[in-house]
């Protein structure tokens, strides 16, 4: 005998109609809706693109507690958190992103220049030979490269002692280059 639904009607509509009654009642569905996990960082990308910093750090924390080790999202973290001036939580991030992947070269430049704002010249240093001893390759690269090598020399001719703002002045062509932000490898 065929099923009949509440409508009384026989065939696959009152199967639905079952369907939906048996999940109402606890039971489940051949077809189950399987939860899909949202792409928290590609959202978080997108609200930066667009200016909304703030909400774009709320979707890299929903990142990274689904992946607490991710690299790219800490380093993506730090980023907007240098543009929304929050530096402290950058050089947090950046470190962390360090600990995980000691050769980032990305973090390292990220830090360096956050660590001039804050006076550590001797930090700096170190972060941009690590930066400059595995340096991204691409011609997009080469600019952050050149600041790189021009902060460098200074610090290391004394320019950038003590916090000096000479080391942390960028070249004329790389105004946007000292702000802690290195988005060649941070998958953006």
């Amino acid at each position: 005998m065929p099923r009949v639904g509440c409508s009384g009607v026989a065939g696959p509509l009152a199967f639905r109609r079952m369907s939906w009654l048996r999940r109402l009642l606890g039971g489940s569905s051949d077809r189950e809706v399987k939860p899909h996990r949202l792409d928290y960082l590609n959202e978080a990308l997108t609200l930066e693109r667009q200016g909304d910093y703030d909400a774009a750090l709320t979707s890299y924390k929903l990142a990274l507690r689904d992946q607490p080790n991710d690299h790219r999202v800490l380093q993506n973290m730090a980023i907007a958190y240098s543009k929304t001036g929050r530096l402290e939580e950058a050089v947090r991030c950046y470190r962390r992103a360090l600990d995980l992947q000691p050769q980032l070269s990305g973090a390292h430049y990220g830090l360096a220049f956050l660590l001039l704002k804050r006076g550590d010249a001797r930090g700096a240093q170190l972060h941009l030979e690590q930066f400059l001893a595995t340096p991204p390759k691409s011609t997009e690269a080469d600019r952050w490269v050149r600041h790189a090598r021009h902060a460098l020399e200074q610090l290391r001719s004394g320019g950038g002692r003590d916090g000096d703002a000479d080391a942390r002045r960028p070249t004329p062509d790389d105004r946007d280059l000292s702000d802690g932000n290195a988005p060649f490898e941070s998958g953006r």
